[in-house]
This record gives structure tokens, sequence and C-alpha cells, in this order.
């Protein structure tokens, strides 16, 4: 697909278990915003509120250990964010982390339709389409180890999950029971906002689910990203192994 299109599928031929998906993948503003800027320096764009550092990078390895398809969107969380709901208010961010975000300052109902219709949807509707077949969805994210005035995150991972913790369980037990990550459970965020990608395309149908974020500055490089996919993997699928060998209840 065209460096233009909204998203980008890896290995769409795996027909396995497992749909890793990167939400915030990339830090692209498409020519039609704005001509390609959002009217922030190449500071902000590089950093964690324009896309999530390093989680491209490790869906790709990660999706390679699995043999696994794997989505990623094209475009900035700020052009529109492909994890919130269509009502969700922070679907199109005007100020984050302390930056002004000038493209969007501005922007009304007719713009914020125009760029779900370019971006939000096309997205969703592909997403919708992979995870059709019922694979367990692993949405991998990354998290800054520190927000403007706040203290820093002392984790190395955080696990995520809403009321669906089949594969969350497990999955935490096997990264603790390693004794060399500080692990976060619902951190640094609580849980699933209503209507974000795992709400939508998992809880709602009842596929197993698990989201993942790394602290960015360990996946860095494709080095880092390649030993976290490394270390990940297998924990991944011993944990899937627990669940289809004893199913839980879901919830």
């Amino acid at each position: 697909m065209s460096d233009e299109y909204p998203f980008s599928i890896t290995g769409p031929e795996h027909k396995g278990p497992w749909l890793i998906t990167c939400d915030h993948a990339a830090n692209r503003v498409p020519p039609e915003i704005n001509n390609g800027s959002l009217g922030l320096p190449a500071d902000d764009m590089n950093r964690h509120i324009a896309y999530d550092v390093g989680a491209k990078g490790l869906s790709l390895a990660l999706g390679r250990h699995l043999k696994a398809p794997v989505l990623c969107s094209n475009f900035s969380r700020l052009v529109i964010d492909p994890n919130r709901g269509e009502d969700d208010p922070t679907l199109l961010m005007k100020l984050y982390d302390g930056s002004l975000i000038p493209a969007n300052r501005n922007a009304d109902a007719v713009e914020i339709t125009r760029r779900l219709e370019a971006y939000h949807r096309p997205y969703h509707a592909a997403y919708a389409k992979l995870a059709a077949s019922d694979p367990a969805i692993v949405a991998i994210h990354s998290f800054t180890p520190q927000l403007v005035g706040r203290p820093k995150r002392p984790w190395d991972i955080g696990i995520l999950f809403a009321d669906d913790r089949r594969l969350a369980d497990p999955f935490i037990a096997r990264l603790q029971a390693r004794g060399d990550l500080t692990v976060g459970i619902n951190e640094p965020y609580d849980g699933h906002l209503p209507g974000d990608s795992i709400d939508r395309h998992a809880l709602r149908q009842g596929r197993l689910n698990i989201l993942i974020e790394v602290r960015n500055d360990l996946i860095e490089t494709s080095k880092d990203q390649e030993v976290w996919a490394a270390l990940l993997a297998p924990l991944l699928q011993s944990a899937l192994a627990e669940v289809q060998s004893h199913p839980p209840s879901q919830g």
C-alpha cells in the first residue's frame, strides 16, 4: 500500500490465532491536512504526543515471531485518534502534554467528520475485517517515561484490560515470574475507554484481547524492539495455550 493510505497490513497471509495492532504507529500528517503540518515543531512531532514511539517496530517484530498479521495506522494520533470512539472528547486533541496543536485549534464538526471519513473509519474497517476470524487481539502501545510536570513512571511495561481478564491474567503472571521487570497492572492508565479499539473490536464480540504498553525509551531502536518481541512472544503463546486448555469464564 502507498504511503498515502491510512493504514498498512503486514503479513495478511498469516491465519494463526493472533492479530497484532498498533493504533498509534505513525507521526505522519497527510498532505491534505494543513499542507502536511499540524503547526508543531519537529521536536513535538517526534515525541509521544504525535505517536507511540517504538510501537510500530515492536508490533512488526512481534508479528514476525507470532506469524501474525499486523495492522498499523498511517496517520498521527493528533490528526484524529484511532484509539478513541467517535464521540470521545479526546478524539481530536487541541492541547496535549503542554503543547498546543495549531492546526486543530479551529477544527469544527465538519472538519472532524472529514478526518473520520478519510482516516479513522478506513482504519477501523480494516481492523474489523482482520478480526472477523476471531483471533486473540494484541494491541501494542508505548508510553513516555514522564509527562510534563508529573512524576517519573516506574514501570517497564504495563498491561491494560477492562472486564475481560482471560488473557491478561496468565500473561501478567508470566511477566512477573521473570523477576526482572517492573510490571504495571492497568498502568500507566486504567483499563479502556468506551468506544476505543479494544472495546470496539474485542470486548463487544467476546474476543480474547490484551493491550501492552512498553515504556518508549526501552524500544527506541530496532534492536530494542527485537529484544522485546523475543521476550513477549513466548509468554503470549504460553498464556494463550493456558487459556485454551483451561478456558476461564469471561470477566
